[in-house]
């Protein structure tokens, strides 16, 4: 049949594997547990990151050879949902002005907020990040978007981070953070307040980003089937995988837990020298 005679078929199949495709198997293996391991988000320059920090040695096409035999890829091409108005109280200019690498952390904090799909309604989450690190070091999820949902989120980001006064709070225009509430906060703690130009997306990019980060890595369109599912899932997004596993290019590859303790043990080896 096709040439073959039965004979070379069974010698062909009894005969050993090469050394190169028994170390394609295991590197195979171990590219699976890493793209499991991201919550199966990562694509192959991320997972050759994992590869080599994990001693191995092999090139960047390898890998990329080797995930697409096994159909494993990055997850991109997430829409990101319209934006809400709100009615306007209090407008600040925007210090902050698109200076998103402070040389320090607890310099620049952004905040926003997105909506999230369940069965039961939209859960609303708020959110707070220290740019320095793009570490989430606050954040709040309600059934209603209110101005209490980016109160709480600062809140936690406050309690969390004990910051000297100084800080340049920055968020976009919406009712929530025009409100006197959140200006009163901000007043009693110390923080300097920064807004987006209305319409202006790209004024708070960064924290944006984060969002479609977390629709294209871990929500994927989905709609859970209830606020209390959704919130876990969000819980095990932002604690456990982005804040301290996720390779970041603005922390040089490292997570924001990781970029943050590097931070520190390059400060205090400087003081004690």
């Amino acid at each position: 049949m096709f040439g073959v005679q039965p004979s070379g078929y069974y010698a062909w199949k009894k005969s050993p594997k090469s050394k190169r495709q028994i170390d394609d198997e295991r590197l195979t293996g171990l590219i699976k547990q890493y793209w499991l391991e991201s919550g199966c988000v990562y694509g192959y320059r991320k997972i050759h990151i994992d590869l080599r920090d994990a001693g191995e040695r092999c090139g960047l096409n390898r890998v990329h050879r080797l995930m697409k035999l096994e159909g494993l890829k990055a997850h991109v091409g997430y829409r990101k949902p319209s934006q809400r108005g709100g009615e306007q109280h209090i407008i600040t200019p925007n210090v902050l002005d698109r200076q998103f690498d402070p040389v320090m952390p607890n310099r620049a904090w952004v905040s926003d907020i997105t909506y999230i799909k369940t069965h039961e309604g939209w859960l609303y989450l708020g959110t707070v990040m220290d740019l320095f690190y793009r570490r989430i070091i606050g954040w709040s999820m309600q059934s209603r978007i209110t101005k209490e949902l980016v109160l709480d989120a600062l809140l936690m980001a406050v309690w969390r981070r004990k910051p000297k006064k100084g800080v340049l709070v920055h968020s976009d225009q919406g009712s929530q953070y025009t409100s006197h509430d959140w200006n009163e906060f901000l007043k009693e703690h110390g923080l300097e307040e920064s807004m987006s130009r209305r319409g202006n997306c790209h004024d708070n990019t960064v924290a944006e980003s984060f969002f479609q980060l977390l629709k294209r890595e871990r929500i994927k369109r989905k709609i859970y089937a209830t606020r209390d599912l959704a919130r876990s899932d969000i819980f095990d997004y932002i604690e456990m995988f982005y804040n301290t596993k996720r390779q970041h290019g603005s922390n040089n590859g490292l997570s924001p837990v990781d970029y943050e303790r590097q931070y520190f043990k390059e400060a205090e080896k400087r003081l004690v020298n």
